[in-house]
């Protein structure tokens, strides 16, 4: 269901910088009107109104733009297709364009699709609070007019403008904060840069030095200075980077910018907030200000054959468990070289934000599930008394499985936009049972809000659900003499995924997860693995029984059934594995997985 809404949907009651009022709503053609969802009077948080990280820290989600001179070869480079993150398509690892080569791509970048309302109104749509654009990529290429380097959008092409002026108002106009990606090590065109020419253009020997006082330090003021306030400046790849260098670029954007954050990327821990591996989703809460960036389909930069785009669904899965594990996720779109944006690529961002601005109490300035982890069919997010579960595997039985809560539900109502129904609740031992209808009442996400009499405390012990499948990662498993470590691969150029992996099983070795049976009985087992021929698997409960399986493997993480268990009652239990012949050197666990029998 769409609603073409025109006004903020950012919509979140926060303590600081508020303002009630009444907005406008553009009526689209086929769509219905939202007074009845979402009434004409909004509480809005603006980005002028946002004190220092505000916006990061109760918006929890925004776009990422990669834009530069790379997005209009879109990964093909004479007739060949090269397939990874476009952004990095001159590097050695990619095509390996010769400088001269590359900087003459800049007389045909004429991006007259670029429209910056359109950007900032997509992103408002979304339900983001802020963007973030490259200012300069590893490339060297500026896309705004810098007097430090004339190798810019306005001074190298026809195009002739610099879009960062119409994109930072355009973000004021729709009450978004703004703010710039600065590759400050990296500079594959300038003389010193990070990975670029180590000669000047009179062949005289060039330093990180050159390079840093000519081109990196003016760019940083001009960012700072020219584009009034911004939210953040992203650094990125700091690699072996001294540490007085980025010293001097956090003063910079701290004097110029005081209410601006800087990226955890810009290196030595003098970020103002940590930034977790590209495409990474963890699956443990995490501490402090933290962010998972991420991108709409497989690369950053537009590629012309990446039609891999998440869905509606997919997004808003990857939004909420960064949210319900305390963070923010920033989400990525890719432009083409002439500026304009995939239309499934907005239309599933739209979808998303639709979902959003009927459930903003779920996103916004809300603190991580209590339990730490995702629940089987769904997840957490909780502000104050209130908790608010977002179900994404609506329980077929009518029965949805809180574990482990120690206060009874004051108050459980089933969301349908601004509407509500009461729902009953009742206690069995330890856990909470909300009964809900048989049909979930929403096509992406279904939401229920439960209040309680006092901030709910809960044991985060890892439960088995007698509806949606449980997966038990190895992240959170016991380990006796198995080695357990981050395991982290390419699946294309640049295309990064990550586990934690269970490997070099020795003998009597096995990994173990302490877990609470919900409801006794049959579950099906599953392992999650990768190695190599055929492997032996052990899968028991202390004290109770064991199975024992051979299955095939592979060189990616797939997964296979080893049989089924018992439970005979429910409470508490201690489930191991092991694996006992084949190439166990080579095994590679990922996850146990269970499945009720029904």
């Amino acid at each position: 269901m769409r609603f073409g809404v025109v006004v903020c949907l950012l919509a979140v009651i926060l303590p600081l910088g508020l303002v009630c009022e009444s907005l406008a709503v553009e009526k689209v053609a086929g769509q219905p009107d939202m007074d009845h969802l979402w009434g004409a009077r909004v509480v809005k948080l603006r980005a002028e109104d946002a004190k220092r990280g505000q916006l990061f820290d109760q918006g929890n989600y925004a776009m990422f733009i990669h834009w530069g001179l790379y997005s209009q070869l879109g990964n093909k480079v004479d007739g060949e297709t090269y397939y990874g993150i476009g952004e990095w398509i001159m590097n050695q690892r990619m095509a390996g364009i010769p400088i001269a080569e590359y900087k003459k791509l800049a007389n045909n970048f004429n991006p007259v699709d670029f429209d910056a309302r359109a950007i900032a109104k997509l992103a408002r749509d979304a339900g983001m609070k802020y963007i973030v654009i490259t200012a300069k990529h590893h490339d060297g290429f500026a896309m705004y007019e810098s007097q430090a380097c004339d190798f810019n959008i306005v001074d190298a092409t026809p195009w002739g403008k610099d879009p960062m002026k119409d994109l930072a108002a355009a973000c004021r106009e729709q009450g978004l904060g703004f703010g710039f990606y600065y590759s400050h090590n990296q500079d594959w065109t300038f003389p010193g840069g990070g990975g670029g020419p180590q000669v000047d253009a009179s062949g005289k020997p060039a330093t990180f030095d050159d390079y840093f006082e000519k081109k990196c330090l003016p760019q940083v003021r001009e960012i700072t200075t020219q584009y009034g306030p911004i939210e953040i400046v992203w650094f990125d790849t700091p690699g072996k980077m001294p540490k007085h260098y980025v010293e001097k670029l956090v003063e910079v954007v701290h004097k110029n910018q005081p209410g601006a954050l800087v990226s955890g990327r810009a290196g030595h821990e003098l970020g103002d907030y940590q930034t977790l591996g590209d495409m990474e989703v963890p699956i443990v809460n995490v501490d402090g200000l933290w962010e998972s960036v991420d991108t709409t389909n497989d690369s950053w930069a537009y590629a012309w054959y990446d039609e891999n785009w998440k869905s509606p669904k997919q997004i808003l899965e990857r939004l909420v468990a960064c949210v319900a594990r305390g963070g923010t996720y920033m989400l990525n779109i890719g432009p083409r070289g002439d500026g304009s944006v995939s239309a499934r690529c907005a239309t599933a961002l739209r979808h998303a934000g639709d979902w959003i601005a009927r459930y903003p109490q779920v996103i916004y300035d809300v603190q991580g599930s209590p339990w730490k982890h995702s629940m089987p069919w769904g997840d957490v997010t909780q502000k104050d008394n209130v908790l608010f579960l977002t179900v994404f595997e609506w329980p077929a039985s009518g029965e949805l499985y809180l574990p482990n809560i120690e206060q009874d539900v004051r108050e459980a109502r089933l969301l349908l936009g601004s509407d509500s129904t009461e729902l009953l609740c009742q206690r069995r031992g330890k856990h909470v049972v909300v009964q809900v209808p048989a049909k979930a009442p929403e096509s992406l996400v279904s939401v229920i809000k439960l209040t309680f009499s006092e901030k709910p405390t809960v044991d985060p012990v890892l439960t088995l659900d007698p509806e949606a499948m449980t997966e038990l990662a190895v992240e959170f498993a016991d380990v006796n003499g198995v080695k357990k470590s981050e395991k982290r691969w390419m699946e294309k150029f640049g295309e990064w995924k990550r586990i934690v992996h269970g490997h070099e099983f020795g003998a009597d070795a096995d990994l173990s997860w302490e877990v609470d049976v919900l409801v006794p009985g049959e579950y099906q087992v599953s392992l999650n693995y990768a190695g190599e021929g055929r492997l032996v698997w052990h899968v028991g409960i202390d004290g109770g029984e064991s199975i024992q399986n051979q299955q095939d493997s592979s060189h990616n993480y797939q997964t296979f059934p080893i049989g089924w268990l018992n439970f005979p009652k429910n409470g508490r239990y201690r489930v191991s594995v092991q694996c006992l012949e084949g190439d166990v050197g080579k095994a590679s666990l990922h996850a146990i997985l269970f499945d009720a029998v029904r």
